[in-house]
């Protein structure tokens, strides 16, 4: 079906403009017109307040809709998932399982690969976070769970590949000519739980490591004589870095420093998101304890967080109340940046003709109002 979407603003991956039509064709978005040049054979809805935005992306979420990838990694938990991230405005996320057993990591990439290849499922790959981590910097991360790469595991990573996806290591803990791999199979290799020193990171870095995930936690942080894995990541220009923009997991003035650092879109928004997004139920069960949401925190019975409590609109908010982000750049944060760092810009994140016809609709406060995916406009 042609249809014509009018809205008193439209942001479009790159520029705001309106009032105007965005145009869609099925599944594809046909391109942006004045409202007054809608073409005949499109069928009209008229937004009365608000901006259309392109889909937000989430690259880290582990959890949604009162499910958990680790604890049941299969089709019902990652169409689950997507639907308590459609029900806070995000079109699409990457099924993020972290540090398990290798039948865990195994079962949930060949889950990822069936939905992804639907285009209304809300799945856009896989981000395996872990187990290739510090013993040092594990944050949740069970212990028992962590350890080295081995032979067996290039089965799932060459699968891995086949679709988008993120693999979250120590840059210490793997040898650089198997991140080089990694990285030349098409998988986007990220730094994360590392207690790496600035030169492992970079050496990673120069052998394809092209990310930092949730940027200053749970890595060796910078000091004076040792930039560490936060300071390889600040002074790499060609790296992205994503955040949890939560006022809980960073500082505001380290965001701020962030935003500064590094160059114009390659900082991108994440939510961490576990279980309880989507769902009325704020307890889950991580490696078989309970984790709650107190005052606004996941925590473990120490008191360690797990994953975060918002959702990635939650994010763009905080960004433009707390950080003084301009709206647009706040969403491109949440939608164009992410696309780009997975390389798949082409067809997500922005608003261009040809692109997927994907949208969030916001009211003036960033309250979602709307979700269409595929073209499909979601009940929230």
């Amino acid at each position: 079906m042609k249809t014509a979407l009018i809205a008193p603003a439209v942001f479009d991956g790159l520029n705001l403009q309106g009032p105007a039509a965005l145009l869609m064709d099925s599944e594809t978005l046909v391109g942006i017109v004045a409202v007054d040049a809608i073409p005949s054979q499109y069928q009209c809805e008229t937004l009365t307040s608000g901006m259309l935005a392109p889909g937000l992306l989430d690259l880290q979420a582990n959890g949604g809709g009162g499910a958990l990838l680790n604890n049941d990694p299969g089709l019902v938990t990652l169409k689950t998932m997507a639907e308590g991230h459609a029900r806070k405005g995000v079109a699409r996320i990457l099924a993020t399982v972290i540090s398990d057993t290798r039948t865990v990591t195994e079962q949930a990439v060949e889950a990822a690969i069936v939905a992804s290849a639907d285009p209304h499922s809300g799945i856009l790959g896989i981000h395996v976070e872990g187990p290739f981590f510090s013993n040092e910097r594990n944050g949740v991360h069970h212990q028992d769970q962590l350890r080295k790469l081995e032979t067996a595991d290039w089965q799932w990573l060459e699968r891995a590949a086949t679709i988008p996806g993120i693999v979250t290591l120590a840059p210490e803990q793997v040898a650089v000519a198997d991140i080089q791999r990694m990285a030349s199979l098409g998988l986007r290799v990220s730094a994360g739980h590392t207690n790496a020193v600035f030169d492992e990171v970079n050496a990673a870095i120069n052998a394809g490591l092209s990310g930092f995930t949730h940027l200053f936690n749970a890595m060796r942080p910078q000091t004076g004589r040792e930039p560490g894995v936060v300071g390889a990541a600040l002074a790499s220009d060609e790296s992205w870095c994503g955040v949890i923009a939560d006022g809980i997991h960073v500082h505001p003035a380290s965001l701020r420093l962030a935003l500064k650092a590094k160059p114009k879109g390659k900082v991108y928004l994440v939510s961490d998101a576990m279980a309880t997004i989507g769902s009325v139920d704020k307890q889950f069960r991580l490696y078989g304890e309970w984790i709650s949401e107190v005052d606004g925190r996941l925590i473990n019975a120490a008191g360690r967080l797990a994953g975060s409590a918002i959702s990635l609109v939650d994010a763009v908010r905080y960004c433009c109340e707390h950080l003084q982000v301009p709206v647009d750049e706040a969403i491109a944060m949440a939608s164009r940046y992410p696309a780009e760092y997975l390389g798949i810009d082409d067809r997500y994140g922005s608003l261009r003709p040809g692109r997927m016809a994907d949208l969030t609709w916001f009211d003036d406060t960033l309250n979602v109002k709307g979700l269409w995916r595929a073209g499909r406009r979601l009940v929230l």
